[in-house]
């Protein structure tokens, strides 16, 4: 491995004294701001993450007509139960054991959907289950399209629950034959890419019926106090659990097992007041990817992903462990994560983690990403690096728009088996900024670090393959 010494030259690394672009203030300031803790933030943050409350009535969707043989079509037993539970002021409406087959499920407001031990809520493998259109976002543009297999928008105080599992069944529909590298949904895919572009009004981005852009699984919409917990939830069409513009949300001890490709585990989007934890994710994509929409319709939007905290969590993925983006254009700031565990032997996963920490930006997405925090990672046969920081990423989408990734910190990590330690990609016109690591410890590492246009990078007793950095 490099010296500390050729870390800091290399590719264009600055002097660790160095002020990052645009930064204002003296060298002892800076030495000032380097030495404060950032996780002083997180009690305050999660002081104010609050679980919704439920009153102590029940539904069973049984009494609605539901029929748990896994051949009766629910639908309209889920939608009953969830409306008189709404319109007599909330509480739980229970899916009892057996198999309840149904097509899109509708939150409302002061209801959690309760799946108990031996329960299955088994979603259509028919697109036409999911219709009519919903206001949605998908791949981070706003548009209506197929309603998520759970759904709500607008709505405060919601749910989902129970020791009782999720099938998506995506293997047995047609989602994987709509996904963009093989099929139909790629040109749709990249018609709303460019009405986003374009600026087209979001009431004329309409699919859906003869269109072929996958639902999410799990998808919140401007909803505010929100709950999902304990459940297993399997093979999602694409992302898993994806609250959008929602705040105070909780998601703990849920089991997200994903093969089909582009089915992240969890993608806190433009929300804020997340927290995540004693969760196990074994993806085929990103496990948790803290997210805020794409590109200029992302901007518009403008709201940004704050204030997330993920603990004690297990990650298999295709891809990153905690990451970032790539549709970040709201921008990011304050994701903290501590005490996860990579690729542990006790949940082994279809892939390895390719990046423990994946953060994703570029010139096309524009905004910022300030302040990734993570500690007390461990593991084991990472698959390419430790930490995968990439301005350029999607590099043939060309843009001009300003973007900044600063602040990023790893500290007391152990991991063994790895490419390399760090991959850090910054632009000659907007460089990385403030990436510290300290206190770490990396056994099997078998290249050297890339760095290019990165200032201020410190390592202060990191030792790999036993020497120090």
């Amino acid at each position: 491995m490099p010296s500390r010494r050729s870390l800091l030259k290399a590719g264009g690394v600055l002097a660790a004294a160095t002020l990052a672009p645009g930064t204002a203030g003296t060298a002892s300031a800076q030495t000032e701001d380097r030495s404060a803790d950032p996780w002083h933030k997180v009690p305050d943050i999660l002081r104010k993450i609050r679980p919704p409350r439920f009153p102590r009535r029940r539904w069973e969707v049984t009494a609605f007509g539901a029929v748990g043989d896994g051949t009766t079509d629910c639908t309209a037993a889920f939608k009953a139960a969830i409306a008189e539970c709404h319109r007599a002021g909330g509480g739980r409406v229970v899916v009892p054991p057996g198999r309840f087959l149904t097509g899109a499920v509708h939150l409302l407001s002061n209801v959690e959907l309760h799946v108990s031990e031996g329960g299955v809520i088994a979603f259509s493998t028919d697109p036409n289950a999911y219709l009519p259109v919903v206001f949605t976002r998908w791949e981070g543009t706003e548009c209506y399209n197929y309603s998520p297999f759970i759904y709500a928008h607008g709505q405060r105080n919601i749910a989902v629950t129970g020791k009782g599992t999720l099938d998506g069944q995506a293997r047995q529909g047609p989602w994987e034959s709509w996904y963009a590298n093989s099929g139909p949904q790629g040109a749709d895919q990249r018609a709303l890419r460019k009405m986003g572009d374009d600026g087209v009004p979001v009431e004329q981005r309409v699919f859906g019926a003869g269109h072929y852009l996958r639902p999410a699984m799990v998808q919140f919409v401007k909803c505010q106090n929100v709950l999902v917990s304990d459940l297993t939830i399997l093979e999602p069409a694409m992302w898993t659990v994806n609250p959008v513009l929602s705040t105070n949300v909780t998601v703990r001890g849920i089991t997200v097992v994903s093969t089909l490709y582009n089915t992240d585990g969890c993608d806190p989007e433009a929300s804020s007041y997340v927290h995540i934890h004693d969760c196990r994710f074994n993806t085929n994509d990103d496990c948790v990817a803290v997210k805020s929409g794409r590109d200029a319709d992302g901007r518009r939007v403008g709201v940004p992903s704050e204030n997330i905290v993920v603990q004690d969590c297990s990650f298999s993925g295709r891809w990153g462990g905690v990451t970032v983006g790539s549709e970040m254009s709201g921008g990011v700031r304050n994701v903290f994560a501590e005490r996860c565990v990579i690729n542990s032997p006790d949940f082994p996963g279809n892939y390895p983690v390719k990046y423990p920490v994946y953060i994703k930006a570029s010139k096309k997405r524009g905004a910022y990403v300030e302040g990734v925090y993570v500690r007390d990672f461990t593991g084991q046969n990472v698959d390419r690096e430790v930490m995968f920081v990439n301005m350029a990423y999607q590099s043939n989408e060309q843009g001009t728009e300003p973007v900044s990734v600063r602040d990023i910190r790893m500290e007391r990590t152990r991991l063994d088996g790895a490419d390399a330690v760090l991959n850090l990609v910054g632009l000659e016109t907007d460089h990385l900024a403030g990436v510290r690591l300290e206190r770490c410890v990396f056994t099997n590492v078998t290249g050297p670090n890339t760095i290019t246009f990165t200032d201020d990078l410190t390592l202060r007793k990191v030792f790999v393959n036993g020497v120090e950095q």
